[in-house]
Formats: structure tokens, sequence, C-alpha cells
């Protein structure tokens, strides 16, 4: 085997499958492995490019007549949250999040499990195992955590820490210049919290305070509505043909 096919990530294209998004349109991917100590810096790279992270695969679509997935990102330090995004804070202030190493957890399941059956029942994840649930936590070669969201308790001020039931969670990736927002869940008792909405705002916080200058909120595709809630964290920057391009609309 020669240095440069070690080296050089190897691209493979599925087959065509329906779109999950857009009704009577078929979607293909195009998709690499993130393996080994090439991983990390091999995702930075290509997530700068619209590429997505699922496990160990990276993958963006890749459709023959169809370019309706767009890649955005927030614009951390310029955010401007609206109205309705600030009372989704104040509704939402005495819940806080705490960024842990990925150690996946029979309670984390629980609120992945009844976030699928109420909101995804028949998606591709319907019907993961716990174990499937654990392979997707743990199977990262990058840098990856856990942001687990609780209520607050008497010492969360000192230890950074919730106390109550877990609410929601975050897998994501910390690129060297933003935080990848890989999958979130929470738990669908709790829909009056508007958690999904929270969790970004969150994201964006954090960003800031790590001192990165984006989150990645993965594909916003027009004309979806389950896609629409990203085109609302404004400045953000799409991804085009060329480059990155802002826009506040």
């Amino acid at each position: 085997m020669t240095q440069h096919s070690r080296d050089t990530p190897q691209f493979y294209l599925t087959a065509p499958s329906p779109c999950p998004y857009l009704p009577g349109k078929e979607e293909r991917k195009v998709f690499t492995h993130l393996v080994g100590d090439r991983a990390p810096g091999l995702n930075n790279l290509l997530t700068h490019g619209g590429f997505r992270r699922s496990q160990s695969i990276a993958y963006r679509p890749a459709c023959e007549s169809c370019r309706a997935c767009v890649s955005v990102r927030v614009i951390a330090d310029e955010f401007r949250p609206t109205r309705s995004m600030l009372r989704v804070a104040e509704r939402n202030a005495d819940v806080i999040g705490e960024m842990r190493a990925l150690v996946p957890t029979s309670e984390q399941y629980g609120v992945f499990r009844g976030y699928l059956d109420s909101r995804h029942r028949d998606g591709g994840m319907a019907d993961m195992t716990v174990l499937d649930y654990a392979m997707m936590v743990e199977d990262s070669h990058v840098k990856t955590r856990l942001v687990e969201y609780r209520t607050r308790g008497p010492d969360s001020t000192i230890n950074g820490r919730g106390a109550g039931p877990l609410l929601a969670v975050a897998l994501t990736d910390v690129l060297n210049d933003g935080l990848s927002m890989v999958y979130s869940f929470f738990d669908p008792d709790e829909r009056m919290r508007s958690l999904g909405t929270f969790m970004i705002l969150d994201h964006v916080e954090r960003a800031r305070r790590m001192g990165l200058a984006y989150v990645y909120l993965g594909y916003w595709v027009r004309g979806s509505r389950k896609m629409d809630y990203k085109s609302r964290f404004l400045p953000q920057e799409r991804l085009t043909p060329d480059a990155w391009v802002r826009t506040e609309s």
C-alpha cells in the first residue's frame, strides 16, 4: 500500500433513496470514513466543506437534480436572538447544561427513546436499541462531547451541574473554529420549554465562551418545515458552491 493510499481519504457514493425532507425527491450521499489519527483534522476540513458526521462517517448530499440542502453555521459573536428566542431563554432560566465526556447512560437512552417514539416514529432511527445508542455516542474518532441539560440545583453555580432529571442531550463535535451539533434530543413531555431552540442558544453562548466563531447546525432545506427553524438563527453563513456567504434574513 502506498503512502498516498494510506493518507488520502477514499470517497464513496450511495445508491438513490427516498429523500427524508422533500416528498417525491430522491437523495444520494457522498461519504468517507473518519478513523485513525487523521480523523480530527479531516473532520474539521470536511465540516468546512459542508459535510456532516455520523459516528465514524462524514457525508454530504450529492443529489443529481436537487441542491436544496444548504450547510449553515451561526456567527456566534454577532448572533441576535429574536423576541421569541428570548422568551425561550427566559422559560429555561432554571436549566443548566453540563459538557461531559462520551459516556452513554441508560438515563440518556430513556430520553432518546421517548424522543424518537414521539417525534420520529417512522424515521430511520426508530428501531435503535440501547446498544445502537451507545455506538452512536461512542463511535467517534474526533473531539466529541455530550451536553446534558437538567434543572439547576443549590450547588449549580459552584459545580456547573444541574440537579434535576435529564431534560435534553446534545452530541457535539468541538472543531477548530466552532461547535458542530451532531444530534440533539429532549424529553417530549417538556415540549413547552422549546428545548431544541434552547440547546442552540446555549451552544452559541458556549462557542462565545470558548472563543469559537461558529455553531454548525447542519443542513437547512428550503421547503422542508422540519428544517425551517435553522434559518431563524441570524446572522449566519450558508455554504454556496463558491464560499460561505453571510445572510441576515
